[in-house]
């Protein structure tokens, strides 16, 4: 066997009295496409940043080809040969796509104090083209990007400095199909190349497609490596929680029923190229799935529903009547969950406490007065019910897992006792145990008459929890099916290409 190119020995991390990383080893191979996986806060995300130089650790030891490691900085990082892509938000919007790509990097095109913009615009143009944004102008603001777009910047920022050891941290779930095939690719090619890969993902069955060796933590614990003749799906996920998975995964009836009812409404909706005369009724204590391509307008459907997107001409009702903004939505007991988490359902600078309090203010006021007791009360309730792991409710969401962030999102529309939920991918990057819990409350919640519209790019989920699934393409509707024991991806998925 070849000389590891990384080694991370006695690797502890502590955030106060949080202990995210106990003593864990890994060693990763030129050549070798490392998958990590975990339940979330399990440290997979933690010894990957730790060895991509975003935050140091609090004991052990690293060496980097043959070298002790241990980078200050992310930049510092990338310009000796690890570059990361992180799991959120990774691009800054005040600059442009280019300034982001160059970032810490821009003096190459420099000259008396001077940038050079024009050559910036073409070097990061040609970067671009490694992910299939040749089209994209680099000089816009990143915030005219979608969370996709802005997740292939960074992969192309960090993969134009061709690294050593590429780290990919739940970058997928962020993806299309297409853009998950093209970073599938990328990470073929570091392989070919003699080059590493470290891969953090939820998907069981993607880490066991792509990996050559999977390492599982749990708790801050390295409990067991496997190479690509060991995996198996059942022992890994057992490893993963450090208990057998009880109960149903998804709904195990194929029932669908629900209520004539119809609790929200969109009529003869239109927005751009995204939604084009599209029609469509949820009704009372229905599971409805949206799916299609990332570009299909579903997103967009999600975002008017809730009416956080204006349309140019329908309308939205919801109890006959119209939804002409989020606060009017929540004024008839809506909830939103945004794809794009950090940026859209969270405040980052909140603590969890308000994060969750906020939807329910009115709920816990007396007489028009919140008072500090209800206001707790409300927030533990949710935090205990969802299973959040955090030390305080007054933490910083910030410092969250992915999945428990989603938690909180989720807390934040039960704890108001919201009866209608857009769920726009929902279980983007939460672990195989969260998901089960998310999608057992789901199905509760439609038992107890609520209504809940899934927005996701995975069909197994949209199959596996929809009484009614319909297919959008090009801003409109293309298909539509019901639950059954039969219905499979392939008879759905004729309906998106």
């Amino acid at each position: 066997m070849s000389e590891p190119i990384l080694q991370m020995q006695n690797i502890s991390k502590h955030f106060g009295l949080t202990v995210a990383l106990d003593h864990v080893d890994l060693t990763v191979y030129p050549g070798e496409i490392r998958g990590l996986i975990g339940e979330n806060g399990s440290g997979k995300s933690t010894i990957s940043s730790i060895a991509a130089g975003m935050q140091p650790a609090t004991e052990g030891t690293m060496k980097f080809k043959g070298r002790d490691w241990a980078p200050k900085s992310m930049t510092d990082a990338l310009e000796h040969g690890i570059g990361m892509v992180v799991q959120e938000r990774g691009t800054i919007g005040g600059v442009s796509i280019a300034e982001n790509i160059f970032l810490g990097n821009i003096d190459q095109f420099s000259t008396a104090g001077f940038v050079n913009r024009r050559k910036m615009n073409q070097a990061a143009k040609e970067i671009l083209s490694l992910v299939g944004m040749e089209n994209i102008d680099p000089a816009l603001p990143t915030t005219v990007l979608d969370l996709q777009d802005r997740k292939l910047v960074e992969i192309a920022k960090v993969i134009a400095r061709k690294p050593d050891i590429f780290v990919v941290d739940e970058t997928t779930t962020a993806l299309s199909q297409t853009g998950r095939q093209k970073i599938y690719d990328l990470m073929k090619e570091q392989k070919k190349q003699n080059k590493s890969v470290l891969f953090i993902s939820h998907d069981l069955d993607e880490l066991m497609e792509v990996c050559d060796t999977l390492t599982v933590l749990r708790d801050g614990n390295l409990i067991k490596s496997l190479t690509k003749e060991e995996f198996d799906e059942e022992e890994i996920k057992q490893l993963m929680v450090g208990r057998e998975l009880k109960g149903d995964y998804y709904r195990s009836d194929y029932d669908g029923s629900y209520d004539k009812e119809v609790v929200l409404k969109i009529e003869n909706g239109n927005f751009g190229e995204e939604l084009k005369d599209l029609t469509l009724e949820l009704h009372k204590g229905e599971i409805l799935g949206v799916g299609g391509l990332s570009s299909c307008g579903m997103h967009t459907l999600g975002k008017a529903l809730f009416g956080a997107v204006p349309l140019q001409s329908g309308r939205v009702t919801a109890g006959g009547q119209t939804i002409t903004s989020e606060k009017t939505a929540m004024q008839h007991k809506i909830g939103y969950v945004s794809k794009d988490r950090d940026t859209e359902a969270l405040n980052m600078d909140a603590s969890i406490l308000d994060n969750i309090s906020i939807a329910g203010l009115d709920k816990i006021a007396k007489h028009g007065v919140i008072t500090k007791k209800n206001e707790r009360n409300l927030v533990k309730e949710q935090i205990s019910s969802l299973s959040v792991k955090c030390r305080e409710p007054k933490q910083a969401v910030s410092e969250l897992s992915g999945g428990n962030k989603q938690k909180v999102v989720f807390g934040k529309w039960i704890g108001c006792d919201s009866e209608i939920l857009i769920l726009d991918c929902p279980t983007r990057g939460v672990d195989i145990g969260v998901k089960q819990a998310m999608y057992q409350l789901i199905y509760r919640m439609k038992k107890e008459g609520k209504s809940i519209l899934i927005i996701s790019e995975e069909l197994a989920e949209l199959i596996g929890m929809s009484d009614r699934l319909v297919i959008m393409k090009d801003g409109a509707i293309s298909g539509e099916v019901t639950r059954s024991e039969s219905l499979n991806e392939s008879a759905v998925i004729g309906y998106m290409i």
